[in-house]
């Protein structure tokens, strides 16, 4: 290790860091654009200049290695105006586009200029007029005024995504980013080129003008796309969850997330969920019933029903806690082994991109497997086709996936689960298709949580188990799997009261329908005109 010490703080380091590495590392301040921990060093923005005790002139600390007694500061007058000329320099061409941004409140130039600018400038010339709302392909728009030419996204293109899409054309004030000749910018993780982007060049289109950064919260999870498990966070408020972005964990998933798991928020939201219990029999629906309701007549149907006659279908969406209460409801209360894993994208299944994308699109295969595996479960799914071919199988329950777009089978499973005589199906998502399976069978919904609404545990592709903590409320009838297993026992359960700060989510009205006196004034903006 190699001692230095840092702004009057005593440091040790391993050979070969960077003074902004050990800087970062040690939660210290220091103005940058350029430089990204998961990035190659281009040392072009010129902001994190440090003065080194014996060298005359202020040095990048983003390029520079520690050396053994190296003492470091960027406090003194010399840095503050190197970086202010940097910072001006910067700003020469930037728009002041603040007020329409929608980069605005987590901008790296706004907090730059606040830590280290607030100064007179001393530009008197006219601005670089550039392109402003390039369409650079499916997900992201550019703004090149904005642009600081960092390379942050061209460098991510290049060494992390590696589909090369982007560069950075022209010289001087001309110089701006594009995509080269015939390409867009339409790869899997594309829109880690929003998350890099210092400023607001790179905006998503998903995102963009949906809501003020400073009106959500947000709170740490894990992805429930597929099997990889990125950490990430998810950004909501009392309307809904608005976006998911990724966090650092050497292990899973580094600095990044795939574009597929930034949707994760869209099938969380009241409009994509079954909000309230409902049941179908004597030729029609029966809605708006309290879920544990619809739980505790399955317990009754249940206890009347002899073991072989029982059925389960779990798929890899829940947490292993869930896994192992429904398990054991059905082991050892129910007396079936009649268990069964649903299987999605079985061609596939076992895919895998080299980064982080992966063929099961599921969180939680390895901790459904360990359960089963734990209680002897060998059932196969041919077993449950010819048992409810057969009727052998009349009770069916199956605690479906909260993320429907990546089952691609699910209208087929869904008419054959319909067979059943007594037909539970415990899922997070409406499923408006089950009415023209219904027949003469009996089937009832009851609504499950999604994973930002429970603690639990995920396992990963890589055998990492992986604990998260609940977000919020979204629907404040909804149980989880292990609540569910509770009930259709015949327990009796104490489901805790929805938090004063999600009366909305729980409400179950739409946007338009909340009144307005609840409101923050501009908060909440749902009708966009074009691009």
């Amino acid at each position: 290790m190699l001692k230095c010490t840092i702004n009057g703080v005593a440091l040790e380091v391993k050979p070969g860091t960077t003074i902004i590495q050990a800087m970062s590392e040690n939660s210290q301040k220091i103005a940058h654009y350029c430089w990204h921990p998961g990035l190659s060093i281009a040392g072009v923005c010129r902001l994190c200049m440090v003065e080194i005790q014996g060298n005359p002139r202020v040095q990048i600390a983003c390029n520079t290695t520690i050396t053994e007694g190296m003492v470091i500061n960027n406090t003194s007058d010399k840095v503050k105006e190197a970086v202010k000329w940097g910072l001006d320099f910067h700003l020469i061409n930037h728009p002041l586009d603040c007020p329409i941004c929608d980069q605005a409140g987590e901008c790296g130039l706004q907090d730059q200029y606040m830590e280290y600018g607030q100064y007179d400038s001393e530009m008197a010339e006219k601005k670089q007029k550039k392109h402003k709302v390039v369409d650079l392909g499916p997900t992201v728009v550019l703004d090149s005024e904005r642009c600081i030419l960092c390379s942050r996204c061209v460098r991510f293109t290049d060494e992390v995504s590696k589909t090369h899409e982007l560069g950075i054309f022209n010289r001087g004030d001309h110089a701006e980013i594009g995509t080269h000749a015939g390409k867009k910018l339409d790869n899997k993780y594309s829109l880690n080129t929003v998350d890099i982007c210092p400023v607001g060049a790179l905006t998503s289109k998903d995102f963009r003008f949906k809501q003020r950064v400073w009106y959500l919260k947000e709170s740490q999870t894990v992805c429930n796309g597929c099997s990889t498990g990125c950490n990430v966070k998810v950004h909501y408020n009392k309307e809904g969850l608005f976006r998911v972005k990724p966090v650092y964990n050497a292990e899973v998933n580094g600095h990044w997330m795939c574009d597929e798991g930034r949707d994760t928020y869209k099938f969380v939201n009241k409009e994509a969920r079954l909000l309230k219990g409902s049941k179908y029999s004597n030729k029609a629906w029966q809605i708006d019933l309290h879920s544990g309701a619809v739980a505790k007549e399955t317990a009754l149907n249940l206890k009347e029903a002899k073991p072989e006659e029982i059925g389960l279908v779990l798929t890899g969406q829940h947490t292993v806690e869930e896994y192992e209460a429904i398990v054991t409801a059905f082991v050892n209360f129910y007396k079936t082994k009649n268990i069964f894993h649903w299987i999605n994208n079985k061609d596939s299944f076992d895919t895998f991109d080299g980064l982080l994308l992966r063929g099961d699109k599921n969180p939680n295969t390895k901790g459904l497997l360990q359960t089963l595996d734990k209680y002897g479960i060998t059932s196969k799914w041919t077993d449950l086709e010819d048992g409810l071919k057969t009727k052998k199988i009349k009770y069916l329950v199956v605690a479906g996936p909260e993320n429907t777009f990546v089952y691609p089978d699910l209208q087929s499973k869904l008419q054959l689960f319909s067979q059943a005589e007594n037909f539970i199906f415990l899922s997070s998502a409406r499923m408006p298709a089950l009415e023209s399976y219904a027949g003469d069978n009996k089937i009832s919904l009851i609504p499950l949580k999604t994973y930002i609404e429970k603690d639990g545990t995920f396992i990963n592709a890589m055998g990492l188990a992986q604990k998260f903590k609940k977000a919020t409320t979204v629907v404040s009838e909804a149980l989880t799997l292990t609540e569910a297993a509770a009930l259709i026992t015949g327990q009796n359960i104490n489901i805790t009261e929805t938090p004063a700060e999600n009366l909305f989510i729980a409400t179950n009205k739409r946007p338009d329908q909340v009144q307005l006196e609840h409101r923050k004034k501009n908060e909440f903006v749902f009708n966009r005109g074009r691009l």
